[in-house]
């Protein structure tokens, strides 16, 4: 019986992937590739239960009330911290986020083609030592599950280290090889300003990003993978003049997004060969124009159409009174691109203007002096939206250890509470 529902799915797998023909010039053989490579067990993208019998039953919720964690904060948490030390820390940081109304984490554990867990694939992040003897994400999982929260690794899949750190990282790493490979340094790994980025036009570049998500999910019991807005790092051609002229195409924009696609695809079906349980989700900028104009993100395709991810989350740190992307117009907006499709669409809110200028915002520029309660009136209108699924709030640094003077850290205190009741009546 096993065998025989194992060659229905292998058939209904090949109808899909023939499906996926119109994808053009080299990025069909891209996901050919990926699909090929991204395996367990020989087969892939085949349900756990007829692979791992034992395999890890992810801890999800239909409505989700996460926080953002990043890697910023291990600089006072996990360097030259003892295991013990780091425990208590990020068990401090948890309870204090779930008595908040939180039930799912987005921690950052690679930032910068870095690792902050054990990885044969990236070094070890700049706030985990070398000295350091116990593993910083298992640590994070046990934490956070003993307190039924949720746990989705972040990373940020294309964005590497400065210069000076590319030429201290060892060269056993794929990236490092890449950096001083007279062909692929400019090419498979591209400097813009100080920083180096991966290259998504090259299917090897590809294929090590959807390696580095299957070494998490094989490796830990996350509940989910999440990336953020870091895509392409610049709109000048020049980034990746050489791989545009040998596409023999003539759109930029419309290559770039395919890349970015198929990028996206691997992530997701890396997830899924290992875990179909585990979610994938994506969190881009919060204006749809300018994931188009700036970074190349097809977000209409992603929420449309299956295959990307399980959950979006547009990043929307904007007050109701921005002069050119207020709340509520741009929530509508992406309902309404969710709305088409199977994807579930949590908000992101930020703290982090609470009680400050909002610079950006024209005539809304005071909204948040002005206004000390523009988050929670946002959570409240995520919260009794029945056709959203959540929010997210960034991020815990700002929300619970927010810097300025005593008045501002007493009005960032009084708005968090604004928001905890308002999260624990859901």
């Amino acid at each position: 019986m096993r065998r025989a529902v194992v060659a229905f799915m292998l058939v209904i797998l090949t109808v899909l992937w023939t499906g996926c023909s119109e994808i053009n010039h080299s990025s069909s053989n891209v996901v050919t590739d990926l699909e090929s490579e991204i395996k367990l067990n020989g087969n892939s993208l085949i349900p756990n239960e007829f692979l791992q019998e034992d395999a890890y039953r992810p801890l999800n919720y239909s409505i989700q009330q996460a926080m953002w964690f990043t890697y910023m904060d291990y600089e006072y948490i996990l360097l030259n911290k003892t295991e013990e030390e780091f425990t208590k820390a990020i068990v401090e940081r948890f309870v204090k986020a779930k008595s908040m109304g939180i039930n799912t984490v987005y921690v950052q554990v690679r930032a910068f083609c870095d690792a902050y867990y054990n990885s044969k694939l990236y070094p070890r992040g700049v706030y985990f030592a070398e000295t350091s003897s116990f593993d910083p994400l298992a640590i994070m999982i046990n934490s956070a599950h003993s307190l039924n929260l949720s746990v989705h690794a972040w990373v940020n899949p294309m964005r590497a280290k400065t210069d000076a750190e590319m030429q201290a990282m060892s060269d056993e790493y794929l990236p490092k090889q890449w950096y001083v490979d007279e062909i692929k340094r400019g090419t498979y790994i591209v400097q813009v300003e100080d920083r180096w980025y991966l290259n998504p036009a090259y299917n090897e570049v590809k294929k090590f990003i959807a390696d580095g998500i299957k070494e998490i999910v094989s490796n830990y019991n996350v509940d989910g993978i999440h990336i953020d807005d870091y895509f392409y790092p610049t709109t000048d051609a020049s980034f990746d003049m050489a791989s545009f002229a040998e596409s023999n195409t003539s759109d930029l924009a419309a290559w770039r997004m395919e890349n970015i696609n198929v990028m996206v695809k691997g992530m997701y079906l890396a997830v899924k060969s290992i875990n179909k349980n585990v979610l994938f989700g994506i969190s881009p900028q919060g204006s749809i124009e300018k994931n188009y104009s700036t970074q190349y993100a097809d977000v209409a395709k992603w929420c449309k159409e299956g295959g990307y991810c399980d959950y979006i989350v547009p990043q929307i740190y904007f007050g109701f009174k921005n002069e050119t992307c207020p709340f509520e117009q741009l929530v509508f907006q992406w309902q309404q691109l969710a709305s088409e499709g199977k994807v579930k669409l949590i908000i992101g809110i930020c703290t982090y203007k609470i009680g400050k200028e909002d610079a950006w915002a024209g005539t809304g520029k005071d909204e948040w002096l002005a206004d000390t309660t523009v988050a929670s009136r946002e959570v409240e209108y995520v919260m009794s939206n029945q056709k959203l699924n959540g929010v997210a709030i960034f991020s815990y640094s700002s929300t619970f250890e927010p810097s300025g003077d005593e008045v501002l850290v007493n009005t960032v205190a009084s708005e968090c509470e604004n928001i905890r009741k308002i999260l624990v009546r859901n």
